[in-house]
């Protein structure tokens, strides 16, 4: 196992990772025309200071925040590949769609568990042949 190099989320590598990761998702809800409430919904719903606090400054993202992230970009990779159009590609997520009941894919996101924004991952990695 290799050893780990920044043992500190404030000190080494985890120090600007963070901020990269919220910077990542600033530009999602960007695109995606996301509320702050969609976006907190999204995170895990944290409480909107510590919202507020991680778009400001980063701070210390728990593990299930991050996996929602990855997750969220994994989807936005997805649509930028499948959907070349950036203006088609981002504005898919609010689209109905058959494959969930007619429910947009922003309506599955925002049920709230991990588990409901890794849907959407699994059924546009199966759109992509991925």
């Amino acid at each position: 196992m290799q050893p780990h190099t920044g043992s500190a989320p404030e000190h080494g590598a985890d120090a600007f990772r963070i901020p990269a990761v919220m910077d990542a998702f600033a530009k999602l809800a960007e695109d995606w025309e996301l509320s702050t409430d969609e976006q907190i919904t999204l995170l895990g719903s944290p409480g909107r200071s510590t919202f507020f606090k991680w778009k400001k400054s980063g701070g210390n993202l728990p593990h299930d925040t991050i996996e929602r992230i990855s997750h969220l970009l994994g989807i936005y990779k997805s649509l930028q590949i499948v959907l070349p159009d950036p203006a088609a590609a981002d504005a898919w997520v609010k689209k109905p769609n058959t494959y969930f009941d007619d429910r947009s894919a922003l309506d599955v996101m925002l049920e709230g568990n991990v588990v409901d924004i890794y849907k959407v991952r699994e059924y546009l990695d199966a759109q992509r042949g991925g």
